[in-house]
């Protein structure tokens, strides 16, 4: 009887433990949105990388054959289709992200992938790739020597492998060919800024702030995911004015979410989550199937036919048991953090939490938005 009591008063304790009210905290603007027109610009390019030690793409791939004969012809030396026969080259596509800003010389960093059948780009080195934009342009320029955080050895028909060598990073490795600048004021003088996730009322308080901060109105919500903002003339350069609005703190309003990713176990809520009053009854059931394989071999037939082999039976015995120390507490109006909590100290595991949480929302006493990873 001791056993019973004891999860379940260690659950109504924590259950009914004060907890302190979540604060709402304010945050930059920058944290909630992006003003519109200023974005990243994915790059993409296709390349080689050589200096391989026997890991690279083998004979079977005719791209990386007619990707080296055209480097080479450029370099001046003619190759035949014979006379490639080595793999210490892989093909390669090589990505990058060019930021809003950028002035030539500068540099970033960019992942290479291969796309042929190489084993292992560890100990390669990157030709010369342009990187291309969405418009076919060349804005940057790729080539050194790559960082792969993996290895993949063969010996023997042993295999041993660490992480995925056949990526690998180019620190610092593009340069930027030409200037990139971004313009987020629109023709008619106004800038718009775009909310990550779409709240009337985040939208509303960031228009009052602005309007507030300015002394007049020059902000409205347009939208629940866009506030359009009058460029004022009091301010002498769009870079100032754009740094004021930056310094702009919101507290932005939190729509209730429970987050679960049932492969790994995990819950992440805010522990201001409400639930009404509810009962939960967790039980434990245990289900046993045990396997029983006997061979039934006939002697008085197998010794007259050879064609009459062995026959393997299965015997399934599958019993169910159920558990004597059931979990089962009622509590009044209360909050995941508390809830949770009280769980964990019943011994009940994560993924019966996690099935605890998805009742209570089908019951409608969890109030709150359940995303499944």
């Amino acid at each position: 009887m001791r056993s019973l009591l004891a999860p379940i008063a260690a659950l109504v304790l924590a259950l009914w433990t004060p907890t302190a009210p979540a604060l709402a905290q304010d945050v930059p603007l920058t944290g909630l949105g992006r003003f519109d027109g200023w974005r990243e610009n994915s790059l993409i390019g296709y390349g080689l990388v050589t200096g391989l030690p026997g890991t690279g793409d083998t004979r079977r791939s005719e791209v990386t054959r007619q990707a080296l004969r055209n480097v080479l012809q450029r370099l001046g030396t003619t190759v035949g289709e014979d006379q490639i026969n080595s793999r210490n080259v892989a093909v390669v596509i090589v990505t990058a992200t060019l930021p809003p800003s950028a002035n030539p010389g500068d540099r970033m960093d960019a992942i290479v992938s291969s796309i042929g059948d190489a084993r292992s780009l560890a100990g390669g080195t990157l030709l010369m790739t342009p990187l291309l934009g969405p418009d076919q342009k060349p804005y940057a320029l790729a080539q050194g020597a790559l960082t792969v955080g993996g290895y993949a050895f063969e010996a023997e028909l042993e295999r041993q492998q660490r992480n995925f060598p056949t990526t690998a990073v180019l620190p610092a490795g593009a340069m930027i060919e030409y200037p990139v600048e971004a313009s987020i004021m629109k023709e008619n003088g106004e800038i718009s800024f775009l909310l990550s996730e779409a709240s009337f009322t985040t939208a509303e308080r960031i228009a009052e702030a602005i309007n507030n901060r300015q002394g007049f109105t020059i902000a409205t919500a347009k939208n629940a995911d866009e506030v359009v903002i009058q460029f004022p003339g009091s301010f002498s350069n769009l870079a100032r004015f754009v740094a004021s609005l930056e310094a702009i703190r919101i507290v932005p309003d939190r729509t209730p979410r429970i987050v679960i990713n049932e492969r790994t176990g995990t819950i992440v809520a805010g522990s201001d989550v409400r639930i009404s009053s509810v009962i939960i009854s967790q039980g434990d059931i245990k289900v046993t199937v045990i396997s029983d394989n006997e061979a039934s071999q006939p002697s008085f037939i197998s010794g007259f036919a050879n064609d009459v082999s062995s026959l393997i039976v299965t015997n399934v015995d599958l019993m169910v048991e159920e558990g004597e120390n059931d979990t089962v507490a009622s509590f009044p109006d209360t909050n995941v953090g508390s809830l949770v909590q009280g769980l964990s100290q019943a011994r009940v595991d994560t993924r019966r939490i996690i099935s605890i949480l998805q009742a209570m929302k089908a019951a409608g006493s969890l109030h709150a938005e359940i995303v499944i990873q």
